[in-house]
Formats: structure tokens, C-alpha cells, sequence
């Protein structure tokens, strides 16, 4: 079980004021957090804190077997934090905020556009006041363009900024990724934006603003397929799990279930078919070369499907790594959480919390290895508000040199 860490991280000492929730801002802050920042985050007590603490059904129960309001959605993305009740539509509030906001190092918002300007929390206002300031903010469509004004969820992210039109089935209806990739794909391009800028204020002593929307981070990462659109002029399709520009890549059945298949280049293909028992597929003037699969891709799948088929999973896997072709299983969640990959690499990490039943809470692991200034779990994903007397005691005159911890 990891528990609290005297090892500093690379971001000790920063300390963020985090007015976001949901998803994107909260993803950012929490990268932060896990790197060593001290991550104040402010919950709205009208509303009960973040949205997704309401977004169950997963609970963490307390002691008496209740569900508290760590949803596991909300302990996805709010770990190393501290909850801190603060009520912005009033005048006490704001001025907390702004005194929060004046020791600050980065203050991260996702309020619609303009949204601040009545309290006095504006990038504007606040970086006048405080020039070294890391301001970012995160909204639906940015703060200039014609939308935007319009609300932004992820999965409007996904249908604005076209990778819905490219996931799912051919002949189906256009899928979004099963998760909030949009807003967690932003929420790390705000990472890497405020580290960034924390570089040019420790170099020039100038803050500045960030201005980051998820509709314009989503296709950022269209990638290859907005590269092909913007080559070509051709619209991308959908096309399942196969891939544009290589050819076999793909989920193909077998006799008890689906296996990826990954052919990289024509070597491979050659040793592909050789180990299927198909050489006469590597030879085949069609298929010789990657071009030329593309083209012929519907005969060439025709061709492999019903050889595929006849193998188990295990037996497929076993000859395609025999000769060095790429591939591999299609585990769902629990499978691939208690793989033996996932348990050597530490994916899953349980950290104390002494307000729920089982003293601690199981939560997706930081990716992150680092050699010198490796993450740290020093906080579980906060109850609201639990932190509010004690980082608000920071305030008092007598304590205005110590940030909050």
C-alpha cells in the first residue's frame, strides 16, 4: 500500500490553485499533484463539491457500509489535492480565492469564457496583480472563435472535432472512445502547456495566460487521419479496428475469440503468412507490399479470416510471436488491470484513506518513472471540503509565509 512520501518530487514547492472540475482540469491539476505540487482545489458547497462526485454508481462505502462522495469517477482524477469549500458568488469567497490566487504559482479554471470577470478571478485581473502568474484556462471551444459561448462536454468534443467520425463500425453509428479521452488528452496538453510557462517565468519572471479548448486539443490528435485528409482532400471512414495505412492491422476472430494482428512492414507479412500456413499469401504479387494490401485489402481479409479462424487465441499468439510479428490479446479491464505487465509495473496503487471501509482506496498508478524525482502518492482523492479550516488557517497573518500542505 503506498502511503504518504518524504520524497520530493520534481514540482515541490509549486503551489496550484485549481478552480477546475470534472475531468480536463482536474487531470491536469492531479499530474501536478502526483509530481510533487501542492494542489488546492476549490469546490462549490451550493452544488456539494466537484460534478463527478455525483457520478455514480461506484462508491467508495465508509465504515458503516454508506456511500461517501468518492465516486470513482471523482477519485479518478483528484488525488494529491485538498478540498476546500469556498462559495464564489460572495463577496467573502472571492476574497479568499484572491488571497489564495496571490501565493499562488498556477491557477487552472474551466469556467465558460468570461465566466470569472464578475468575481474578479480573470486571467486579466489576476495576472495585473500577479504578473509571474500561470494562468490556464480550459473550456469547450476557447476563449475567441464563433462558439465560443457554447458549453463544452467530451463527448460534444468528440462529435465537433470529428474522431467520432472515425471510431466504431463501418456500417454503424459514429462511436465516441469508450472514456473521456478528449478531456483527458486536455487536460494533458494544459500539463505540458503550464510546465512550459513555468520555465519562461523562472527564466523572464513573466506569467502569462493559456488559452486551451478540448475541441481544439481533439484535433490536434486526429493525427494521421487528419494528415491523410489534408494530403488527399479525402475524407477519412470509419473503419473499425483496421488501420488507413497498413494492411493486415486488425482484430480477427478465431475459434474462441478475437486476437490483433499488427503486420508492420512486408517482412513481417512474408513471416505472417509463412506461419499461418499460408505462404501463398506472402508470395501473392497483391500483396507483396504494404501499398498494394491497402488496395486489396477487402480480398487479402476475405482470404485470412477463415484461415484465422480455425486457430484458438493462444495458438495464433503463439505463432506469430514465434516469428516476431506483432500482435496480442484484447483484454478487457479486469484482465488487463491484473496482468502480469500491469502488477510489475505498478499500474494499480492503494492509498490510505481513513474514510472509507478498507482504509485505503485502489486508484490507476501515474506512468511516470521517474529516476531521481519519482511520483508520490502522499494524499487520497479528498472528501468535500475536508481540508477548508486547515488551509484557510494559512491565511491568518501569523502563517502568510507558509503555503498550505
Amino acid at each position: 500500500m503506498m502511503v504518504a512520501s518524504e520524497t520530493k518530487g520534481a514540482l515541490d514547492g509549486l503551489f496550484v490553485l485549481d478552480l477546475s472540475r470534472i475531468l480536463a482540469g482536474p487531470t491536469a491539476t492531479q499530474l501536478l499533484g502526483d509530481m510533487g505540487a501542492t494542489v488546492i482545489k476549490i469546490e462549490n458547497p451550493k452544488t456539494g463539491g466537484d460534478d463527478t462526485r455525483s457520478w455514480g454508481p461506484n462508491y467508495a462505502r465508509d465504515h458503516n457500509g454508506n456511500a461517501t462522495d468518492l465516486s470513482a469517477y471523482f477519485m479518478a482524477a483528484n488525488r494529491n489535492k485538498q478540498s476546500v469549500a469556498v462559495d464564489l458568488s460572495t463577496e467573502d469567497g472571492q476574497a479568499v480565492v484572491r488571497q489564495l490566487a496571490a501565493r499562488a504559482d498556477v491557477v487552472i479554471e474551466n469556467y465558460k469564457p468570461g465566466g470569472l470577470v464578475k468575481y474578479g478571478l480573470d486571467h486579466d485581473t489576476l495576472l495585473k496583480a500577479h504578473p509571474g502568474l500561470v494562468y490556464c484556462s480550459i473550456s469547450g471551444f476557447g476563449q475567441t472563435g464563433p462558439n465560443r459561448d457554447k458549453p463544452g462536454y467530451d463527448l460534444m468534443a468528440q462529435g465537433y472535432g470529428g474522431i467520432m467520425s472515425l471510431t466504431g463500425d463501418p456500417d454503424g453509428t459514429p462511436t465516441k472512445v469508450g472514456v473521456g479521452i478528449a478531456d483527458v488528452m486536455c487536460g494533458m496538453y494544459a500539463t505540458i502547456g503550464i510546465l512550459a510557462a513555468l520555465r519562461h517565468r523562472d527564466q523572464t519572471g513573466e506569467g502569462q495566460h493559456i488559452d486551451l479548448s478540448l475541441v481544439d486539443a481533439q484535433m490536434a490528435w486526429l493525427i494521421n487521419e487528419g494528415c491523410n485528409y489534408l494530403v488527399s482532400g479525402n475524407v477519412p471512414e470509419r473503419r473499425g479496428n483496421a488501420h488507413p495505412n497498413i494492411v493486415p492491422y486488425d482484430a480477427f476472430p478465431t475459434s474462441d475469440g478475437h486476437v490483433l494482428v499488427a503486420v508492420g512492414n512486408d517482412s513481417q507479412f512474408v513471416r505472417f503468412c509463412d506461419a499461418i500456413g499460408a505462404p501463398e499469401l506472402g508470395a501473392d504479387p497483391r500483396y507483396t507490399t504494404n501499398l498494394k494490401r491497402i488496395e486489396n485489402r477487402v480480398t487479402l481479409t476475405q482470404s485470412l479470416t477463415p484461415i484465422l479462424s480455425r486457430m484458438t487465441k493462444d495458438e495464433l499468439l503463439a505463432k506469430m510471436h514465434a516469428v516476431k510479428v506483432p500482435g496480442g490479446p484484447i483484454h478487457d479491464v479486469a484482465e488487463a488491470l491484473n496482468s502480469d505487465q500491469a502488477q510489475a509495473r505498478g499500474t494499480v496503487v492503494a492509498v490510505e484513506h481513513d474514510d472509507v471501509a478498507d482504509g485505503h482506496v485502489r486508484l490507476l498508478a501515474n506512468p511516470l518513472k521517474f529516476s531521481a524525482t519519482p511520483v508520490t502518492y502522499r494524499r487520497a482523492p479528498p472528501r468535500f471540503g475536508q481540508d477548508t479550516e486547515a488551509v484557510l488557517a494559512t491565511l491568518l497573518p501569523q502563517n502568510t509565509q507558509e503555503n498550505p500542505d
